[in-house]
């Protein structure tokens, strides 16, 4: 059962990620991607300090925590990685996403964040000594050619002056940002007030860049769509997303990124009225598959004896 709630978390986490790329996109017309950032992240921390100073707060963390060994004491060490995950998680992973959604489509800005999964797997290689197999080439292979193919729609003549090509560089640069935040929050998840970790990463990436826009000078416009980005998309998410690393695993969170994909560009074609070309269906297709085979495990079919959880 414990494994089945895992999955539901993580798919929601997905689903309210996936959602906010159109959202954001239409708030853009209007608002500074740094704007857009800090208050989303302001907004999101300030919801769940409220959460944890109301009743709901116990009841939250006692369904979160059953039945699992949680610990409640957090270090000098777990704040060290909570100030470095809001740093890559809630300030230079929402900048470089929202400048390049700004210069990009929805759908390609949807499909790119696939190259998070690929960071994962290589600072697992790097970091933790992981074995790649022929399948894991195979899928970097096409995750790679997928992600050259839409950033560069196949026109590589002034490719460093091109708009969208610009734009795709710094939505894979936030996918980067965004996937060492998944690896460092894998040693916090296994703490028992999520809801205060996640208050602090948010808040404290909305400080420093509500700073960063006192410091520039740049015009305030806070539309009321920024509060469902702002609860769902991060405050919600990010709760429901460590809750999905406790009881699944990191891996298997992982295999299930591609559905942020899924949502963020449906929901961009449904919102936004984008068109899917021909290259984005066939390479974002190839993307997936990729993400697909890095994460497929043969053995898991043929012996149920393997643990569920990492």
């Amino acid at each position: 059962m414990k494994r089945i709630w895992g999955y539901i978390s993580g798919i929601l986490a997905m689903f309210f990620f996936g959602i906010s790329s159109p959202i954001n996109k239409i708030m853009l017309y209007e608002m500074d991607p740094l704007v857009i950032a800090a208050f989303t992240y302001l907004i999101a921390g300030m919801f769940l300090f409220a959460i944890r100073l109301s009743p709901l707060k116990e009841r939250i963390l006692n369904f979160i925590n059953h039945d699992s060994h949680s610990e409640i004491f957090i270090s000098k060490k777990d704040y060290i990685i909570i100030l470095l995950t809001a740093i890559f998680s809630s300030v230079i992973g929402p900048i470089a996403f929202l400048y390049g959604l700004r210069q990009t489509t929805a759908i390609d800005a949807s499909l790119l964040l696939n190259t998070e999964v690929l960071f994962i797997i290589f600072m697992s290689f790097i970091i933790f000594k992981d074995i790649l197999k022929r399948k894991d080439v195979f899928g970097i292979f096409l995750i790679v050619l997928g992600a050259i193919v839409l950033a560069t729609k196949g026109e590589f003549d002034e490719l460093f002056v091109n708009q969208n090509f610009i734009g795709s560089l710094l939505i894979i640069g936030a996918s980067f940002s965004w996937s060492v935040d998944t690896v460092l929050s894998k040693f916090l998840s296994n703490k028992r007030d999520l809801i205060l970790i996640s208050a602090l990463k948010s808040s404290i990436g909305g400080l420093l860049l509500f700073l960063i826009i006192l410091f520039t000078g740049i015009e305030i416009i806070v539309p009321s769509v920024l509060l469902f980005t702002a609860i769902f998309s991060v405050a919600l998410a990010f709760i429901v997303l460590y809750f999905a690393l406790r009881e699944i695993g990191s891996s298997r969170v992982g295999a299930i990124f591609p559905l942020a994909s899924l949502f963020g560009s449906f929901s961009a074609f449904l919102i936004l009225g984008e068109s899917f070309s021909i290259l984005e269906i066939i390479f974002g297709s190839l993307m997936l598959l990729g993400v697909y085979i890095l994460y497929w495990d043969p053995k898991v079919k043929r012996n149920k004896k393997i643990k569920p959880y990492l």
